[in-house]
């Protein structure tokens, strides 16, 4: 990273965390904790299952207006936008863009008990962190903006978009991406989930996910033994799959996230299943671990249907199989000279925070994987419990988190708008 750009993006932040209309916002944040943690509790209490956002679509969409956004829209999907229009452009402009996003839904299925407990700047519930914490810091820094009367210099876009999480497969995002007119005119995506305030998602984990099936005629487990087993020929393949060599660089994992079949302890299954995840800092490695699933599950059926004789010689009553693909997030990395993290740098250096760049899955995939600046990062706070029942968030250091964001956004606003 040469000297002149990080000079000048520290010299951005500090002019702009100068200004009066700044301060005001960063007032409104510091004079506002109990309004957003009671956004954060009302949209938690909202079921948002994969594929089941409608109602959060809704309430953001009615936030979004309260808040005093312009041009509030739901596509399709069921992905909400609002607008706050740089000063000195008309809304017509098609200028650069920056965007700021928060995803609406959670890993939860529907009939999860979704009963968020306040107890002061803690709140407990499924979802209050994941991401609650993102979807009510978006707000926040809605607010701040407009209450504080900042003038932008280029459109920031606010996104609440569905489809984050598991078999979502970050459709939301993908969808706006390839419907929107706007997606050639964004400069830089800056994507809120979770708690944090020292840390940026600049690295992109690719992931290839697979649902695996099995099927049988099924039959009594003593009158009809010997009718091969879908569980057993998914257990045997599933042993084989974990069996596969990873490489430790770049980083891959791979996880049996479900596997269910089977109607009862006497009864020889008509049907197995099984999610699988493969996750990876390289696209390059999925190839080999497809194939790798894909051999397993040949190999297993195969046996199990040559233990069946009696049934192979008719054709009729054996194993059958089905691998479909379920997800596919892309690779990709924010290059280290780009002008969003050189400004993050700059921000994190302002406020006195350290800058923690990591790996993850994120909303972030898709516009790096497009060639645009984007980052993930948490909302300020602390959290635990992700993706679990017991899932909890703590407002402790939000307003640093941000501060962080507005300075964020606003800097590279200005950067924008000099393209």
């Amino acid at each position: 990273m040469s000297l002149t750009p990080t000079i000048s993006a520290f010299s951005r932040v500090t002019a702009l965390a100068s200004q009066r209309p700044v301060h005001a916002a960063f007032a409104w944040l510091h004079g506002n904790p109990k309004t957003i943690m009671d956004w954060q509790a009302e949209v938690t209490a909202i079921p948002a299952p994969p594929f089941g956002e409608q109602a959060r679509s809704e309430w953001m969409a009615a936030r979004f207006a309260e808040a005093g956004l312009s041009r509030v829209e739901t596509d399709a999907l069921g992905n909400v936008c609002g607008w706050l229009l740089a000063a000195n452009l008309p809304p017509e402009s098609t200028g650069p863009v920056v965007v700021l996003s928060a995803h609406l839904d959670t890993v939860f299925p529907a009939g999860t008990p979704l009963h968020p407990v306040v107890d002061g700047d803690r709140i407990q519930a499924p979802g209050a962190c994941d991401n609650g914490a993102g979807l009510a810091g978006m707000l926040a820094i809605a607010h701040a903006l407009i209450q504080s009367q900042i003038e932008l210099a280029a459109p920031l876009l606010f996104l609440g978009n569905v489809g984050e999480e598991g078999e979502g497969d970050l459709r939301g995002v993908r969808h706006f991406y390839r419907q929107s007119a706007l997606a050639s005119r964004i400069a830089a995506h800056i994507v809120l989930d979770g708690a944090g305030a020292d840390s940026a998602i600049t690295q992109a984990v690719g992931s290839r996910r697979f649902r695996v099936t099995i099927t049988g005629p099924g039959g009594h487990s003593f009158t009809d033994a010997g009718t091969p087993n879908p569980i057993a020929a998914l257990a045997a393949a599933l042993t084989a799959v974990a069996e596969t060599p990873l490489p430790q660089e770049p980083r891959t994992t791979l996880n049996f996230g479900t596997i269910h079949g089977g109607t009862s302890v006497n009864s020889i299954p008509e049907s197995a299943q099984a999610s699988i995840d493969f996750r990876s800092a390289s696209a390059d490695v999925f190839p080999r671990l497809e194939a790798a699933l894909q051999r397993a599950v040949e190999e297993a059926v195969e046996r199990c249907n040559a233990r069946a004789k009696s049934l192979a010689a008719s054709g009729q009553g054996l194993l059958a199989f089905k691998i479909e693909k379920i997800g596919d997030r892309p690779a990709a990395q924010l290059a280290a000279d780009a002008p969003l993290l050189e400004t993050l740098r700059a921000v994190d250096r302002h406020l006195g925070l350290p800058t923690n760049l990591q790996l993850g899955s994120t909303d972030a995939n898709i516009p790096l994987s497009l060639g645009i600046q984007a980052l993930s990062m948490g909302a300020g706070g602390e959290g635990g419990g992700a993706h679990t029942l017991a899932e909890w968030y703590s407002a402790k250091g939000r307003e640093a988190g941000l501060k962080r964001i507005l300075l964020l956004v606003l800097a590279m606003t200005e950067w924008a708008a000099g393209q």
